[in-house]
């Protein structure tokens, strides 16, 4: 694929896995009417002083991890905002399934997590009803880049 540019956060696309770990590709839905996306990556240093710098510490990244934060609106019957929208009161493996985001690029995130429901349906009362959560990352994603 050719791509070049910049292109609106819209373009971006989003599953889930609706079967938990089980999931197979067609399993994993979109999540209807989400408005914001942000991903945070945190990474975890070793950091050490040797005797040969000055006093200069030197760090290398020893571990990484993400968490990506999804708001929106609750939309009862789409079958990725439901299957996020039970896990609210769930804990435990029951929170544990199957993302994934297609870039506008061609290039691919595949990962398992955790889903954190945040805000299953709280706002004032003449607001629509929001779904909110994270996707935490759970061990090593698989990171594909566009071809071309």
């Amino acid at each position: 694929m050719s791509f070049s540019g910049v292109f609106p956060v819209y373009d971006l696309v989003f599953k889930i896995g609706t079967k938990g770990l089980a999931s197979v590709a067609t399993d994993m839905m979109p999540i209807a009417d989400m408005e914001s996306f942000a991903i945070k990556m945190a990474g975890k240093a070793e950091t050490w002083i040797p005797m040969t710098t000055n006093g200069w510490e030197r760090n290398i990244i020893t571990s990484k991890g993400f968490a990506i934060t999804l708001k929106g609106k609750r939309n009862v019957g789409d079958s990725g905002n439901d299957y996020v929208a039970g896990l609210a009161w769930k804990t435990g493996l029951s929170c544990s399934t199957m993302a994934e985001i297609d870039f506008p690029d061609g290039s691919k995130l595949a990962f398992n997590c955790a889903v954190d429901v945040t805000n299953p349906g709280g706002d004032k009362s003449e607001a629509m009803t929001p779904l909110e959560f994270d996707l935490k990352s759970d061990g090593e994603p698989t990171f594909t880049p566009a071809v071309g």
